[in-house]
């Protein structure tokens, strides 16, 4: 099973999640990958979009493979078996993350136009493209909890089973409909997985009629 691009994988999982239109949704999709996906969805299910600013902490000479990640209001979450397989030292992690803080900020003054929607008593909705390791919507669920949110759900268009697993431990309900038995990327499920610049996401949160 693929999908031929983040919109139509964002259909998918709004066909799934049609149950929210009741609870006024508040849509984080996670930049950038994450922000059509969610786009999507909510042309369906209806609520807020708006974006979780977090960025992967990748290893430096594999920066695909997620050390860690790093959030808003300071959260950073490691993955330990990640550290020991590839044997990163925390200096190599602390350079990445400097240059990683700095990206953050950029597409904070970049794409934040509004203040951030409050998550507080929120049915919150965290969408990512897809999860590998996880490592990028852990933090975010991080970031998310200190809000408060009612209810934490992660909807993702594909997961590794592992990822999977990591995440349920941090969201309340996690959604998922494609779980690969060996996952070897997620644009690997995606006939158009191209990299989307700040003014395809700006339009996306901001459309003109908005």
């Amino acid at each position: 099973m693929t999908y031929p691009d983040r919109g139509t994988a964002g259909r998918a999982l709004g066909g799934v999640l049609v149950r929210l239109r009741t609870a006024d949704p508040l849509l984080l999709g996670l930049p950038r990958g994450g922000v059509p996906v969610a786009a999507a969805m909510r042309r369906i299910i209806g609520g807020d979009l708006d974006v979780l600013l977090v960025r992967k902490l990748g290893v430096p000479w594999q920066p695909e493979l997620a050390v860690g990640a790093i959030g808003e209001d300071g959260v950073r979450v490691l993955n330990p078996d990640v550290m020991r397989l590839t044997g990163v030292t925390p200096e190599q992690i602390a350079e990445v993350e400097l240059l990683e803080r700095r990206e953050l900020e950029r597409r904070r003054r970049v794409l934040r136009a509004t203040p951030p929607i409050p998550l507080k008593d929120r049915t919150v909705v965290i969408v990512d493209d897809g999860m590998a390791t996880g490592a990028t919507v852990a933090v975010a669920c991080e970031v998310a909890r200190l809000h408060e949110p009612r209810h934490l759900l992660v909807a993702v268009p594909v997961s590794s089973w592992e990822a999977l697993q990591r995440i349920r431990l941090l969201a309340d309900e996690v959604v998922c409909p494609l779980v690969p038995r060996q996952l070897g990327g997620v644009g690997g499920v995606y006939d158009d997985f191209h990299q989307l610049t700040d003014d395809e996401v700006v339009a996306l949160l901001h459309p003109p009629e908005a």
